[in-house]
């Protein structure tokens, strides 16, 4: 094996070339950091001067690359947590699985990835974040010496996926939960509506590579439930790759089913379930030269972990106590905790996060082995559930996921379907507009703070996986309270009224708590003078105090020609001894509508 150097910090390459623009350091920071003036040329952000500044992937094939990026490296291994293994393959071998059967990891060289601190990797990712320099606007491809380190930014098929918002759940936390800091994770605020965008785009990108090397791959395809058809479409449509996708008839929303056949994928309705549906694209993938783009893959999970390391960068390089992940296929378990512990394995963190997968209790294979101490796992059949991108029964990284619960002190819950659609729906009602499969990790949320296994004060993000809005259907019928067994408790179903005033008037007044719906315009002229004509002293002394006044507080008075007397009603009848009540005739369209005068006994 080749002699790796030791960690460099840039304070000594005061006399080299910069490590990112191959030009001499003007400016050093302290060990381990680097100079903005560094971080840009890294970023990418060198203009042109040839009048195609606009045209970013010329700009990317000028810009100079990172001095050891040669040194970068992966490599397909199986995956057998500390065993050792001769076993590997190169990332450009066209193999899904290991020798004995098993499942392949990819693995990175971290001696040479260590060359650079941390304090290195922190600036040069944040200085990537959201720019337009092809690829690292990008979130995946912004960290693409962590992902693809050998690929060339040509080969790249992305969207500039990523970089998903970190929504602060305050009312939802504080109101519902007692919790001051909950998070969640929007990574359905992606170009095709889910986080499986994150790994898709390294594994299209890949596919692109190989076929410019020539190799026999005549369509890209996979098994789906959903979201992974939609990415995979969008990503393969984008490079003019052929897409091939296998899903269960029935068991999908139809707008997750119209984006692949928008994006001109070959779609085959199968009556089954996923995994008769995967079961079948892994028999066709062995026998024609289609690349299989399940999470059985391992390059999408290469993509999926940089949605942890991305959260790490959002909190200023802080680690969260919990993660909270819906689970399925259970393939983004292990992805999420492979981004944190090589967080931690370089430094730039020293922990990682306790784990929750939430699985819904009409497919929940791994919380009845979670019962079990995971001693026993038992593939089942999955059943109808309202988070159907996770009904699955026989997910495909079980041990995966077993590793990473088990590495990080984790933790597994289920929910039931009435479950999951309260907590979205509560969730809902806070500003959030969730899918139901963030439905079951928040009512996992829920159950765990209930049972105090999270405390109030625990920082905590929930990954939201996917858009509400391609789940609609669902979302409709709860609020219609057309789901059979349902109480559907916080259903908010609209109201249907004739166009008449008096009607809606009735329907607010029985709706809205109007005891203390005040406001405060100027006073109306004739309100003045007629306070002015009884002789009022000063108005220091006697200051008009108007109030508008809903008519829906109480029995509103009627007009009879200008002014008529009354009582202020309900909590505000303490503040007002006698109102006078002068109805604004020179505005009908708000009949109904009176303006109360303060008038204390004389």
């Amino acid at each position: 094996m080749a002699t790796i150097q030791q960690p460099m910090n840039v304070a000594s390459l005061q006399a080299r070339k910069s490590v990112c623009a191959g030009t001499p350091l003007r400016t050093v920071r302290s060990a381990g950091s680097v100079s903005r003036t560094q971080r840009l040329r890294c970023a990418g952000s060198a203009t042109s001067s040839s009048g195609d500044a606009t045209n970013i992937r010329n700009d990317a094939a000028r810009r100079a690359p990172l001095e050891n990026r040669d040194r970068f490296s992966a490599k397909y291994v199986p995956f057998s947590p500390g065993a050792d293994s001769d076993e590997s393959y190169h990332l450009d071998e066209v193999i899904y699985r290991s020798k004995n059967g098993g499942l392949l990891d990819v693995q990175h060289d971290m001696e040479a990835l260590s060359i650079y601190g941390p304090d290195y990797w922190k600036n040069l990712f944040d200085e990537r974040a959201g720019r337009t320099s092809w690829p690292y606007g990008s979130g995946v491809w912004s960290k693409k010496e962590w992902v693809l380190p050998g690929i060339s930014d040509d080969d790249i098929v992305s969207m500039f996926e990523g970089n998903s918002n970190l929504f602060w759940a305050e009312r939802f936390g504080k109101e519902e939960l007692g919790m001051s800091d909950l998070w969640v994770k929007q990574c359905g605020n992606s170009h095709t509506g889910s986080f499986k965008d994150l790994g898709m785009t390294v594994l299209v990108s890949q596919v692109n590579r190989l076929r410019k090397q020539g190799k026999p791959l005549v369509a890209v395809g996979c098994a789906s439930t959903g979201d992974t058809s939609a990415a995979l479409s969008a990503y393969a449509a984008a490079a003019s790759i052929p897409s091939i996708v296998f899903l269960p008839a029935d068991k999908i929303s139809l707008a997750q089913l119209v984006q692949p056949i928008a994006n001109g994928a070959l779609v085959l309705s199968i009556d089954t379930d996923f995994d008769g549906c995967m079961r079948l694209i892994r028999e066709v993938t062995a026998e024609l030269p289609i690349y299989l783009a399940n999470s059985l893959n391992s390059l999408r999970l290469e993509g999926q972990k940089t949605a942890a390391i991305e959260i790490l960068q959002q909190f200023n390089w802080e680690v969260p106590d919990w993660v909270i992940i819906p689970g399925g296929n259970l393939g983004n378990v292990y992805a999420f905790f492979k981004g944190f512990q090589m967080c931690k394995e370089l430094g730039l963190t020293d922990r990682v996060p306790r784990m929750v997968v939430a699985q819904a209790q009409n497919a929940n294979p791994l919380y009845q082995a979670y019962k079990s101490g995971f001693k026993d796992f038992k593939p089942c059949k999955a059943e109808d559930t309202f988070a159907s991108a996770i009904q699955i029964g026989d997910p495909v990284s079980i041990d995966r996921a077993i590793y990473a619960l088990t590495e990080s002190n984790g933790v597994v819950e289920e929910a039931s379907e009435e479950e999951l659609m309260d907590a979205a729906a509560r969730a809902d009602l806070t500003g959030m507009f969730n899918c139901p499969h963030t439905g079951v990790a928040l009512a996992a949320l829920i159950k765990l703070r209930e049972q105090g296994v999270i405390s109030p004060s625990d920082r905590t993000v929930v990954i939201s996986t996917a858009h509400g809005l391609k789940f609609t259907n669902s979302k409709i019928a709860y609020h219609a309270k057309e789901i059979e067994g349902f109480a559907s408790t916080y259903a908010n179903p609209p109201v249907t009224v004739k166009e008449d005033f008096s009607a809606v008037m009735d329907v607010l007044k029985q709706k809205l708590s109007m005891k203390r719906f005040m406001s405060t315009p100027a006073a109306p002229r004739a309100a003045v003078a007629r306070a002015r004509r009884k002789g009022r002293s000063s108005a220091a002394e006697h200051r008009e105090q108007e109030v508008g006044l809903v008519g829906l507080i109480g029995m509103p008075a009627k007009c009879r020609g200008g002014v008529a007397l009354g009582v202020v009603s309900g909590g505000d009848k303490a503040d007002y001894h006698r109102g006078r009540l002068v109805a604004d005739n020179k505005r009908p369209q708000v009949r109904g509508c009176w303006v109360g005068i303060h008038d204390p006994p004389m």
